[in-house]
């Protein structure tokens, strides 16, 4: 069966992104099952509003429940009658409040059958909607891809999508690519090269590639690879790494 995701947003338009590269190609191989809805068809008045200013008062807008519940509803039922009466979605905010995002957590909604992603706009959307979803028997998840903000959700969700479906079986063609990258081993990804093995940069530069790579000792490669990633985490991210700053485990 497809992996399921509907993404709710004012902004459809945003979304044309996932009809391009490996995505768009597993939506017309069947691997991927993407719906974008425009919230404001959950709206009844003819402005479309989907926002109001806050109660209490303060800067900018917030997004109103109501168009959010009856978005919510519409798309759970349609998703029902796509995957049957008893499916039931993970529903993702991306919220810089919430839970970081990581590499497991993408290979944890690889496996899903559904996922409907929620871009909120403006300050944020009104509180009681999560509580809505929560009292309603939802699985709701909130994430985050880092410590600063971004004008909506449609721009991480391009990211949260491309990290999630490129882990759904079928849809990289090399599956080994997908178990050395960034990341896998909770490490970063070594160092890479192509041909020509011996290049002269613009700037009259000859730079060479590691002899270990020519040599066609398997063995070796491994074994320097790992250390090359082991190396460049240690530098970069060494919060990846174990108390005994080589052990890559959490």
């Amino acid at each position: 069966m497809a992996l399921r995701i509907d993404v709710i947003t004012i902004f459809p338009e945003y979304l044309a992104p996932l009809e391009l590269s490996l995505i768009g190609k597993a939506r017309r191989d069947g691997l991927v099952d993407v719906q974008v809805h425009d919230l404001r068809r959950w709206t009844h008045d003819r402005h479309r509003t989907v926002d109001d200013t806050p109660l209490g008062g303060g800067a900018g807008m917030v997004m109103k429940p109501e168009p959010w519940a009856e978005a919510f509803a519409a798309v759970r039922e349609a998703g029902r009658e796509s995957l049957g009466e008893d499916s039931e979605p993970l529903v993702v905010f991306p919220n810089p409040a919430g839970v970081p995002f990581t590499q497991s957590t993408a290979q944890d909604w690889s496996q899903r059958d559904w996922l409907i992603f929620a871009c909120g706009r403006y300050e944020g959307i009104d509180e009681r909607v999560y509580e809505h979803l929560a009292d309603g028997g939802w699985e709701v998840a909130l994430t985050s891809l880092g410590d600063y903000v971004l004008n909506g959700g449609e721009v991480a969700v391009l990211a949260l999508t491309e990290a999630v479906v490129r882990l759904v079986p079928g849809v990289v063609g090399n599956a080994e690519s997908l178990v050395e990258e960034s990341h896998s081993e909770g490490l970063l990804e070594y160092p890479l090269y192509t041909r020509p093995a011996r290049w002269t940069d613009p700037a009259g530069v000859v730079r060479e590639t590691p002899e270990i790579l020519l040599s066609g000792d398997h063995g070796r490669i491994a074994a320097w690879r790992r250390e090359q990633s082991l190396a460049r985490t240690r530098r970069r991210r060494p919060d990846l790494l174990g108390e005994a700053g080589g052990d890559a485990s959490r």
